[in-house]
């Protein structure tokens, strides 16, 4: 199983929310979790955010 890894400038393109939007949601455990790709560096796993990204959509969806 390959996965495909997302760096911040991806994320906030793909959700349109902010660095610091998205570092306050991952604090909250509201936004998934980055992981760790070396000393200095970090990324999401595309699928984590795709699943939160319909679960956003489905949301906004049964409210409206």
């Amino acid at each position: 199983m390959s996965h495909k890894i997302l760096r911040l400038p991806s994320v906030k393109a793909l959700t349109g929310l902010s660095r610091s939007t998205i570092y306050l949601r991952i604090s909250n455990n509201a936004f998934p979790a980055p992981i760790s790709l070396g000393a200095r560096a970090v990324g999401w796993i595309e699928s984590e955010i795709e699943a939160w990204l319909s679960a956003q959509v489905e949301k906004s969806r049964k409210a409206g």
